[in-house]
C-alpha cells in the first residue's frame, strides 16, 4: 500500500485522503464555532487488527498536514500494540501513558517533531495494565481539553486499538469529536462491523473507510480535486 508523502504529488492514495479529510476538516472548523465539541479530535479505529487503521491514521495525518491552515498532532493510542513509530521508522519513547501516570512530564517534553513543520507525533509510551482506567481518567480529560484548545489550528489524530479486542478503544472514542472506523474490504464481516459500531453508540459522528478494496480492470473512478 502506498503512503501519502508531503512532496509526493497527486498519487491515487493522496487523492483518496484528500477526499476523506474534507468532511472531517469541516466538522473540525465547526468545533471552533461551538458546533461540534472536540471536533478537532479524530480517532481512527477498526473492528479487528490488520484492517489498516494505522495506515489510514498516518495517511490522514500526512494529508491534513499539507493544509495551509492546520497543524497536526498524531497520537499513538494503541498502547498495547503501538505501531505508528515503527511504521515511520522511529524508536519508541515516552509518551501518552507516561503523561497519564503522572510522571511529572509535560506534553511538550514527549512530543516528537518531524521533518514536516506542520506534523508532530506523540508516542504511546510504556504499556500499563490499567490503560483503560487511565484513558477514562480525569488526567486524560484534562489532557484532551488541553490539546483540543491550546492551538485553534491543530487537528489531533489518534490511532486507536481495535474496538472488538479491547475496552480502551470504546473509552477513547467516547471522548472524541469524530470517529473514523476502517473496514477491510471482503474480509471484515457485516456482523463484526455491526458489533463494532454498537460500541460507538455514544459517538455522534462516525465515518467509515472501506480499505483494501480491489480495483478491477477497466473500472473508472469519479471524484473531485480540492
Amino acid at each position: 500500500m502506498g503512503m501519502v508523502t508531503h512532496d509526493g504529488g497527486r498519487t491515487s492514495v493522496a487523492e483518496d485522503f484528500r477526499i476523506i479529510k474534507r468532511p472531517l476538516l469541516r466538522n473540525a472548523r465547526a468545533a471552533v464555532s461551538g458546533g461540534v465539541r472536540h471536533g478537532n479530535l479524530i480517532v481512527v479505529t477498526s473492528a479487528l487488527p490488520g484492517e489498516g487503521k494505522t495506515y489510514c491514521a498516518i495517511n490522514l495525518a500526512m494529508s491534513i498536514a499539507m493544509e495551509k491552515d492546520h497543524t497536526v498532532l498524531l497520537i499513538d493510542a494503541d498502547v498495547a500494540r503501538p505501531s505508528v513509530l515503527r511504521v515511520l521508522g522511529l524508536a519508541p519513547g515516552l509518551g501518552l501513558m507516561d503523561i497519564l501516570l503522572g510522571n511529572d512530564l509535560s506534553l511538550s517534553e514527549v512530543i516528537l517533531k518531524t521533518n514536516i513543520p506542520t506534523l508532530s507525533l506523540l508516542p504511546a509510551g510504556r504499556n500499563n495494565k490499567h490503560a483503560t482506567e487511565l484513558l477514562a481518567s480525569h488526567a486524560m480529560s484534562k489532557l484532551l481539553s488541553e490539546i483540543a484548545s491550546r492551538y485553534p489550528d491543530r487537528i489531533v489524530i489518534f490511532d486507536s486499538p481495535p474496538l472488538l479486542l479491547t475496552t480502551e478503544a470504546g473509552v477513547l472514542a467516547s471522548q472524541m469529536g469524530q470517529v473514523v472506523m476502517v473496514v477491510e474490504s471482503e474480509t471484515t464481516t457485516q456482523r463484526q462491523v455491526k458489533d463494532a459500531l454498537a460500541r460507538l453508540d455514544n459517538c455522534a459522528r462516525v465515518d467509515l473507510i472501506c480499505n483494501k478494496a480491489r480495483a478491477f480492470p477497466g473500472e473508472h473512478y469519479h471524484g473531485y480535486y480540492d
